[in-house]
């Protein structure tokens, strides 16, 4: 198999760029398709399920507590074979839902032989609940996480966080969706109940065992692309709008997403819940760990209709990894929601108190153990990086300094907006509010975020999980 050091090698001793963009699907297309063509996997063989919703154990004193088990279970990824998988209480993916203002608990019961540390991300929590890297669960431990969900609607996710464990157990499946919902976003007329569907996508690795197989950075190999823990699965529609919540939950992987026959589509909200206004789009793209909502209206399709969700970004096989799902219009179905054209009112930002900037880099000269680093920096967690005032308002300029390596941004506890990309203006699916973005090699992208709810030690790291574990983290604290 090509190796990522040999590829970037390549690419660059000829001049070439290496990115996760569209243009890299014809140049990998020819390259050997790994392990999954191994798994003989018939395309759109599977219906894909809807994600395993979890149920409060108790919901006294206007607290919802859950409890939860960090446990291995197996799953048929693909037909006829079960692959073992790391869940939240057996789901894969599960589904927590939940409601501004009203606090979440979480007893969180390690069952698997590593430690944990499990974090909300997009959540605003208080540091000793939002899943520090080193404030792991022992196996056989138990940790409690409060979640007071003093934020408004945002479509959040779960995830394990421990420092050089978090790439390999999110890979293997340790992530659950987390929607907070509010009266604002209720009153809205959007498609609702079972025509609302929460979609996570994740690439993996399958031998013809049909397990998954897990090799550092192999952004090679992750070639079966995964919808709510099926592979390559069909959805059933009916012939009317439907509300699709899209979580990238890949370590690697960007996709930008079209349907078959390049028909337009409303997006209406990304990391941080609805934008202000909904826009007409015939692509969406996800970083590793950014969210997107969209409206699809199958009401112009007759019964019978099949329609593939087909991804344009590589790096792989285009024949394998261009291809997401498949939408079935089955039936006809009345249609009473709609999409307003003014979904919700973003507060102005604040006054800019500071300014600071992070360079995000990689080695990309070929050495056998290459390191990530944060303004030249391995992470350390004794280190504390950036030392932000509380209450204030600032303004961060990311840099990717790479040649031929992408990277994303993520920054725990705060939401933010972002300015500009390359000194222009963001488009209209970074125009709300953000916790994840995506910054391609020579790229810098400036937003603003606002600290003014919790003091503490918190991270920010490239959400490409299997650079944060080779070191691309770095620590902030509130003061």
């Amino acid at each position: 198999m090509l190796s990522r050091r040999r590829f970037i090698g390549a690419a660059l001793a000829t001049g070439g760029t290496v990115a996760t963009g569209a243009a890299l699907t014809p140049l990998l297309g020819a390259a050997s398709a790994s392990a999954a063509d191994a798994t003989a996997v018939a395309f759109f063989t599977q219906a894909m399920p809807l994600p395993q919703v979890i149920a409060p154990s108790s919901t006294t004193n206007g607290v919802d507590t859950y409890n939860i088990s960090i446990r291995k279970n197996t799953k048929e990824i693909v037909p006829g074979k079960l692959t073992e998988v790391f869940t939240f209480n057996g789901g894969f993916p599960g589904l927590i839902r939940a409601t501004s203002g009203r606090p979440v608990v979480v007893n969180q019961y390690n069952k698997l032989d590593m430690p944990a540390s499990i974090h909300l991300h997009g959540g605003h929590v208080a540091p000793e609940h939002d899943g520090d890297p080193m404030a792991t669960i022992a196996p056989g431990g138990v940790r409690t996480y409060h979640y007071p969900n003093q934020q408004g609607h945002a479509p959040l996710w779960l995830h394990d966080h421990a420092h050089h464990m978090e790439s390999e157990h999110v890979y293997r499946g340790l992530s659950a969706f987390y929607l907070l919902t509010d009266a604002q976003e209720k009153a809205l007329p959007l498609p609702s109940g079972s025509y609302d569907v929460p979609i996570m996508l994740r690439e993996a690795n399958i031998d013809e065992a049909g397990q998954l197989v897990y090799t550092m950075d192999d952004f090679m190999g992750r070639s079966t692309i995964l919808a709510n823990g099926k592979a390559w699965p069909y959805f059933q529609v009916a012939a009317r709008k439907y509300r699709f919540r899209l979580l990238n939950s890949t370590n690697l992987r960007f996709f930008t997403l079209r349907l078959q026959d390049g028909s337009p589509f409303v997006q209406i909200g990304s990391d941080g819940g609805l934008l202000e206004k909904p826009f007409s789009t015939d692509t969406v793209s996800l970083s590793p760990g950014e969210r997107a909502e969209v409206v699809i209206d199958f009401s112009r399709y007759p019964v019978g209709t099949r329609l593939v969700l087909e991804n344009t970004e590589g790096p792989g096989p285009a024949e394998l990894t261009g291809k997401v799902l498949r939408f079935d219009v089955v039936k006809t179905a009345t249609d009473s929601s709609s999409v307003p054209a003014t979904l919700r009112t973003l507060p102005a930002l604040p006054a800019v108190t500071g300014r600071r900037t992070v360079v995000m880099s990689m080695d990309e000269d070929g050495r056998p153990h290459p390191q990530g680093y944060m303004d030249g920096k391995v992470y350390d967690h004794h280190r504390i990086d950036s030392t932000v005032p509380w209450g204030g308002s600032e303004i961060w300029t990311v840099t990717n300094s790479n040649q031929a390596i992408p990277h994303n941004f993520h920054i725990h506890l705060v939401q933010f907006r972002v300015l500009e990309r390359n000194g222009n203006p963001p488009g209209p699916a970074e125009a709300g509010l953000k916790d994840t973005i995506r910054v391609m090699p020579g790229e810098t992208v400036k937003f603003q975020a606002t600290f003014d709810s919790y003091r503490g030690k918190y991270l920010y790291h490239c959400h490409m999980l299997d650079h944060a574990a080779m070191g691309m983290m770095a620590q902030m604290e509130v003061v």
